[in-house]
């Protein structure tokens, strides 16, 4: 498994939620988001990628995919996400190009 998963994967239970600390934060508007090795404050609900992108300081050259279980999906750049403070994120060039 690749190391940023799994770093980005610590302090969250085996279904994917942030451990309890022994306080509640269900009333947080934001939570801190992983993407790659940074995390970003982002405000709960749904988000547009670009946004996502340009709050992660993530060029909008570059493709954002998001890590759901086990598998990577790609997101389009026109797209929304629908934050929960649960998702993982990873960011790459963008495939492509001529050989």
């Amino acid at each position: 498994m690749n190391t940023i998963a799994e770093k980005a994967r610590k302090g969250r239970d085996q279904h994917g939620h942030h451990e309890n600390h022994g306080h509640e934060d269900r009333c947080e508007t934001r939570v801190k988001v992983p993407f790659n090795n940074k995390e970003v404050f982002v405000h709960l609900g749904e988000t547009p990628v670009a946004t996502l992108k340009k709050l992660a300081g993530i060029p909008l050259t570059e493709d954002l995919d998001q890590l759901i279980g086990s598998k990577i999906v790609a997101l389009p750049d026109d797209g929304k996400v629908h934050i929960t403070g649960c998702e993982i994120f990873l960011h790459h060039p963008k495939d492509g190009g001529s050989s």
